[in-house]
């Protein structure tokens, strides 16, 4: 008995055992790992600037001591009441790698594999996003793509209505440059940073924030973006957005009827586009199921607003009770009409559109409904699978609204002032690609930053430049780097080539590219007039992207041995002569292809323009024009132009005024 009481207590203390070891299992995998101390940022394999104090920052315990070291300088700081804390360390020299640690009481976070090195941003819109599989010689290129001193994070996409100073969306990682890590970074990034390693002979960490299709407005900070224009009711509505997406979209639907209403023509006729009574036998027939640019309607390149109507037969029964209208994706602004009801509209090229048809809307026989489509640039209409578009009935059952449709054009994009965009929207809302992509890396020390965007927002060149110098000014104080180099891509060639002048707002906002530029002692442009394709907007020499932005960066940070663009300095008349003078032409500039310099054009004071060779001396050349007020030089979507300089690096596009 007394055996048989000894093993019940021994099996009774080792059960006790097991169940406390349980239980203590349990809570540790129910208790949360400690926050790292430092900032997303901060990684593994990451590169630190050289050169000048490194900001490392995070989030501790209010009060406690945060101690810091890099290599073998160490510095400590004293977390804020928000939880916040900062330091600032003095980096080794250059190379590495290094050792990263942070402290702060019983915790500690240590990072490996850290260089010293040159650091860039570069962001913008697709064709800084576009990876390096996508570029002439992919294949090649990626696999030898390999570089352990050159380092990317690659910044996933986020958009957020609130700035977000501490984390980086999911997946955003320093790694190795290397044919696992290359294929979808930034292409020109990648080619710059190759060309900065090769030149420089330093470690490059590379960081790529770019979202396609963007505009300028998503990428700058709220205070910037007051600075820059009129946004205050877009900030408005992103804010009550956040508050309360219903009210949100409530109050930008408001916006939007309105905008439609004062500045829509098919909504001022006698008898409007929506009205069932309208007589739309003219239109042109259209299957809803692509792009209205190539798919049909085929109207090129045009952008701007446009109308499809249909009709559909229903009886009583059908007619009775709420409905559904699924449109699929509209590319970019919608407006929905059925029997002359507004429905609503929404914006975004790829969002679905499915709105209710309140009951009594719908009526026995014949129902009409209208679709205004606003195309900001790029692909347009209503597009996805025709046979997806319906109505779903209140009794379940559903009409196709596969075909047929007709369809007309109404107002272009350059007679229409900007419509009010959904600021929530990544990519062409405000300030949200600035408080998810961009802010919670400020302010980790870097070089410079790359830029290449612009093809969202050349309808309008005049607000960008305010824009572009706004941004320019936001990114330095973010990341406290006032004397930042900025780089800017020049919009390549894309869209039509004409036969005679012809108005363009690509060149516009190449002209303004360049002004803004000139006026910033700090910043540098990299023409890509000649790298382009016409056909596509993406075109796929990247390498030469990458090797004119690295140029720039090497001149601004002191090297007098490279070259640069071509760029006009003055447009005088001499007698009956235009005098044109270039900058950086080196020992003369060059024509290729011919003897005269094409590409260039006389205007009167209206505008009114003709082509005119020039004749090439030295860093001059001279227009044959006993008459004009400006001068503009490949001023077009797609120009045909010859003019060079050093290093085979083509004449910045511009226009002047003749002194």
């Amino acid at each position: 008995m007394g055996i048989r009481s000894g093993s019940l207590a021994l099996g009774l203390l080792l059960a006790a055992g097991a169940a406390q070891a349980q239980a203590q299992a349990q809570t540790q995998a129910q208790t949360p790992a400690p926050a790292p101390l430092m900032a997303d940022v901060f990684q593994d394999h990451a590169v630190l600037q050289r050169g000048g104090p490194v900001p490392v920052w995070g989030r501790a315990r209010p009060g406690a001591t945060v101690s810091v070291t890099l290599g073998e300088q160490s510095v400590q700081t004293t977390v804020g009441a928000d939880g916040r804390w900062r330091a600032n360390v003095t980096p080794p020299a250059a190379g590495g790698p290094y050792v990263l640690t942070a402290r702060s009481g019983d915790q500690t976070q240590t990072l490996t594999d850290i260089l010293i090195g040159d650091v860039w941003l570069c962001s913008g819109q697709s064709n800084m996003e576009f990876g390096l599989r996508q570029v002439t010689n992919a294949e090649t290129e990626v696999a030898n793509s390999a570089d352990p001193q050159m380092r990317l994070l690659l910044v996933g996409r986020r958009n957020l209505s609130r700035v977000d100073e501490t984390a980086l969306p999911a997946d955003s990682v320093w790694r190795l440059s290397g044919p696992a890590s290359t294929p979808n970074f930034g292409a020109a990034c990648y080619f710059m940073g190759q060309e900065l390693r090769r030149t420089q002979q330093v470690p490059i960490g590379l960081i790529s924030a770019s979202w396609g299709g963007s505009i300028i407005e998503d990428w700058l900070s709220e205070a910037a973006l007051r600075r820059a224009g009129d946004y205050d009711e877009a900030l408005q509505i992103l804010a009550a957005h956040a508050a309360s997406p219903e009210s949100g979209v409530a109050f930008w639907d408001r916006v939007s009827e309105q905008w439609w209403r004062q500045n829509e023509p098919g909504l001022k006729e006698t008898i409007p586009w929506t009205d069932a009574r309208f007589d739309d036998s003219g239109w042109t027939l259209a299957r809803p199921a692509g792009f209205w640019e190539t798919d049909g309607p085929v109207l090129g390149n045009y952008d701007g607003t446009g109308w499809y109507r249909t009709s559909v037969q229903l009886s009583r029964a059908q007619a009775r009770g709420d409905a559904h209208i699924v449109l699929g994706p509209i590319d970019d602004m919608d407006v929905v009409f059925v029997n002359g009801h507004r429905l609503g509209g929404m914006q975004g090229w790829d969002t679905p559109r499915d709105y209710v048809i309140p009951a009594g809307l719908l009526k026995p026989g014949r129902n009409v409904i209208a679709v205004g489509v606003l195309d900001l640039g790029g692909g347009g209409g209503m597009w996805g699978p025709a046979e997806d578009k319906r109505i779903e009935l209140a009794d379940g059952s559903t009409v196709s609204l596969a075909e047929p449709w007709r369809f007309h054009t109404s107002a272009a994009m350059s007679t229409l002032p900007g419509p009010p965009r959904a600021p929530w929207i990544g990519g062409s809302g405000t300030t949200t690609l600035y408080n998810g992509m961009i802010a919670g890396l400020g302010p980790y020390a870097l070089t410079g930053f790359a830029w290449y965007q612009g093809e969202s927002n050349v309808g309008d060149p005049v607000g960008y430049t305010r824009l572009l110098t706004g941004l320019m000014a936001d990114w330095r104080a973010r990341f406290e780097a006032p004397d930042a180099p900025f780089l800017v891509v020049q919009l390549a060639n894309f869209g039509p080539a004409w036969s005679e002048p012809h108005a363009s707002s690509w060149a516009e906002l190449r002209d303004v590219q360049r002004q803004v530029v000139e006026a910033d002692p700090r910043a540098g442009i990299a023409v890509a007039i000649d790298i382009g394709d016409r056909y596509d907007i993406h075109p796929t020499n990247k390498r030469e992207v990458g090797r004119r932005l690295s140029l720039e960066a090497r001149r601004l940070a002191g090297d007098t041995s490279v070259a640069r663009s071509p760029s006009p300095v003055s447009a005088a008349r001499e007698g009956d002569r235009i005098r044109i003078d270039f900058a950086h032409a080196g020992t003369g500039l060059v024509t290729l292809g011919a003897d005269d310099a094409i590409g260039f054009e006389v205007c009167d004071q209206d505008k009114v323009c003709r082509f005119t060779p020039g004749a090439v001396q030295g860093a001059t050349v001279w227009l044959a024009a006993p008459q004009g007020a400006f001068v503009r030089f490949c001023w077009a979507d797609s120009p045909v132009c010859n003019l060079y300089g050093p290093d085979n690096l083509p004449a910045v596009p511009f226009e002047l005024p003749v002194s």
